[in-house]
């Protein structure tokens, strides 16, 4: 290492720059002057090289041996600590400009009220950074910055992880403004039941179902999304309670309703991440069948399907004696193959919700 480090057309001068000019016009050898200055010559040594920092001791130690004052060397290390922490952040912003490249800044703006600051792109990842609350934007391309990244979400590319991170620091930073009673499994379970009491209730079912699961500790925000995050949602422990996100990417009333579900079973089996498009494995597939048998029970489900006929009237009337929302039993026919996506008869059964984000 060496004991002056440029960057940028600047320089910054270690103290042991200044130590090595007074040993080489003392005459003395390093470990002559070590031992006049009380300390070991591989001390001094590294300290020339700038491999050290200049501590208290020795530049008290120095201060008296050539009459200089303690604060001196003490100015000469800070000065070049300062300078050091310059060169990281001039750096960290040219990495900082490529990660805010997966971005478009108007989602931000749109979203969240930031400033409109045309071409200002320095500025654009200020006010990001700071509205995030992250030191650097650079702590959001790193895997479970957030959550967990379930293990098939191995193969993810940089800029769905950083998105991902995005949502869920969004998410998180909402739920810590929100105050809520400790979580309580017990009271979650029947303020999910009563969530399924909702699903025909189109325009009211949101604030009613986060009341219910905040009186439980699971706080539930629902976010524009990023386009490209791949997420589909993430529950995440804060503090005393659970943050439960879904984005808005999918308000249909089937994808919602399994998506919201999806979550659920997580929270219930104690797994606490991020779910991506196409996830496998034994949790996954372990909150897919919770969402699918408290959306439509299972045994009423085969007996439905037992009869093999799935026209309108049919799926209607299924739906009213379950009491669910018909779109959730379309789109479970739909999954099974049941019923064609491209069935234009069943179009009055889908709904798509408009919900308040944010």
């Amino acid at each position: 290492m060496s004991n002056y480090i440029e960057y940028n057309d600047k320089i910054a001068f270690h103290p042991g720059y200044y130590i090595k000019e007074i040993v080489d016009e003392s005459g003395l050898t390093q470990e002559d002057f070590a031992k006049r200055l009380d300390t070991t010559p591989k001390n001094l040594s590294l300290l020339i090289r700038g491999e050290q920092s200049l501590s208290i001791d020795i530049a008290m130690k120095l201060s008296r041996m050539i009459g200089t004052s303690i604060y001196y060397w003490l100015n000469l290390q800070n000065a070049y600590d300062a300078m050091i922490a310059e060169f990281k952040s001039d750096k960290e912003l040219e990495e900082e400009r490529r990660i805010f490249k997966y971005f478009d800044y108007k989602y931000f703006r749109d979203n969240y009220g930031l400033p409109d600051l045309p071409r200002k792109i320095d500025d654009q990842i200020k006010v990001t950074r700071m509205f995030l609350n992250v030191s650097t934007l650079t702590v959001l391309s790193k895997r479970d910055m957030a959550v967990n990244f379930r293990r098939s979400a191995d193969n993810l590319d940089e800029p769905s992880i950083v998105k991902a991170n995005t949502m869920v620091q969004l998410a998180t930073n909402q739920a810590l403004k929100i105050k809520a009673p400790k979580y309580n499994k017990k009271k979650f379970e029947s303020a999910v039941d009563y969530a399924l009491t909702l699903t025909k209730n189109h325009s009211g079912f949101y604030p009613l179902i986060r009341e219910s699961f905040l009186e439980a500790g699971v706080i539930f925000v629902i976010l524009p999304n990023i386009s490209g995050s791949k997420t589909n949602g993430a529950t995440k422990k804060v503090g005393e309670n659970i943050m439960l996100m879904v984005n808005d990417r999918r308000l249909n009333a089937d994808s919602f309703w399994f998506t919201l579900f999806h979550e659920i079973g997580h929270i219930i089996n104690g797994d606490f991440g991020i779910s991506f498009d196409k996830e496998t494995g034994e949790k996954e597939e372990a909150a897919n069948k919770f969402a699918e048998n408290s959306l439509i029970p299972c045994d009423e489900y085969k007996q439905f399907i037992s009869n093999k006929k799935f026209d309108l009237k049919t799926i209607e009337d299924f739906a009213n004696k379950i009491n669910r929302d018909p779109g959730i039993v379309l789109g479970r026919l739909q999954n099974d193959k049941l019923v064609g996506f491209d069935d234009w008869t069943m179009a009055s059964l889908r709904h798509k919700y408009k919900v308040q984000t944010i």
